[in-house]
């Protein structure tokens, strides 16, 4: 075992099949990870204390061509190069704004001593594909999964499950340097970042995710539901929200290969990973007798109460009714945890921000 009990979890050999991440999936929760995440925090490399920098460094040479495997760094590395052309805030489907700040940033402090084994705080630990910062100022971890709209098969060992816990694992990194990473954003972007945890975002191409869903003998509702759950138990247990998003690139190929590196060919959008209700499967048939107790009670809206428009920055409480420029008009039905509410929108629950402090003038 080493320093990094999540990135050990992510590259169990179950986790890496596709027929086998499910089950291990269903064994996690909130509490296990919270537990593995404190760990990771411990463990993390610090660069500013070995005086490295974490934005602007060059990790690798850059490429001028398709490299098998390759393509979520070039993917991660075009993003950033539509970054420094001068690309805008991307928005996230819950009204969110993600600015991207720099690709392939690194967290090892030096290159794996095969001499330390797993006592090296370097071991196994990559860079972060895309950092970035939200609009209510907290750093945002990007995991970047790429495949052309033509693919047939994604990668060997690359599962939903296995790039949310090497993503987490990343995000517990940054939360372990926030103050010293946080100051070079803040130098970059002129805002500091928020003092609540990272968030975690996976975008991955469409192809990536209908590849994932073939290749699942109930087409994905499955793990979808165990993903999202372990999504909301870690908002909920360790304070960073979990994003599943498609990425849309234009054209195929998505970019082009010039002498400063990839480069997108168009605008990239960020939009939900799958339909509503992806995860749910058919509901079993009723057994007789089943007691009014054994249903979750669910909160009408109180007819007292205006109905709100949705932002982050308000305060919401069970029983208000929102409306939300995506997802329509849902009744809040508890608070869940720092900063987050459940509300649900017809038959559809989401975990959504509220309450966060409004930013500076």
């Amino acid at each position: 075992m080493s320093l990094h009990p999540l990135l050990d979890l992510a590259n169990v050999r179950e986790v890496k099949q596709a027929k086998g991440f499910r089950a291990v999936a269903v064994e996690q929760n909130g509490e296990k990870l919270e537990h593995l995440y404190k760990q990771e925090v411990d463990a993390a490399p610090n660069r500013q204390e070995k005086g490295k920098k974490y934005l602007g460094v060059s990790t690798g040479r850059i490429p001028h061509g398709p490299q098998a495997g390759k393509d979520d760094r070039h993917a991660a590395m075009a993003m950033g190069g539509w970054v420094k052309a001068g690309g805008e805030a991307l928005e996230l489907p819950t009204g969110l704004q993600l600015s991207l700040v720099d690709h392939l940033v690194p967290l090892r402090t030096a290159a794996p001593d095969k001499a330390q084994g797993d006592a090296d705080p370097n071991k196994g630990v990559e860079d972060i594909d895309l950092l970035g910062q939200l609009s209510d100022g907290r750093l945002a971890v990007v995991r970047v999964k790429y495949l052309a709209p033509e693919a047939t098969r994604g990668g060997a060992g690359d599962t939903p499950l296995r790039v949310l816990l090497s993503g987490l694992a990343q995000v517990a990194m940054v939360d372990a340097n926030r103050a010293s990473l946080g100051g070079e954003v803040e130098g970059v972007t002129g805002r500091g970042p928020s003092e609540e945890a990272p968030a975690l975002i996976i975008a991955a191409s469409p192809r990536y995710w209908e590849i994932c869903r073939k290749r699942e003998a109930q087409k994905g509702a499955g793990w979808i539901r165990e993903i999202e759950r372990l999504g909301r138990e870690i908002a909920t247990q360790i304070g960073v929200e979990v994003f599943l998003l498609g990425l849309e690139l234009e054209d195929s190929p998505a970019w082009s290969y010039e002498d400063e590196g990839p480069l997108l060919s168009g605008t990239p959008k960020l939009v939900a990973a799958w339909e509503s209700g992806a995860g749910k499967l058919k509901p079993k048939p009723k057994s007789r007798g089943k007691k009014a107790d054994d249903v979750a009670a669910v909160i009408e809206a109180d007819p007292n109460r205006p109905t709100r428009a949705y932002s982050i920055f308000e305060t919401f409480e069970p029983g208000d009714q929102i409306t939300h420029p995506n997802l329509g008009t849902g009744v809040v039905q508890a608070i869940m945890g720092r900063g987050k509410i459940s509300v649900l929108f017809g038959e559809d629950a989401k975990l959504l921000v509220h309450e966060r402090p409004a930013p500076s003038a």
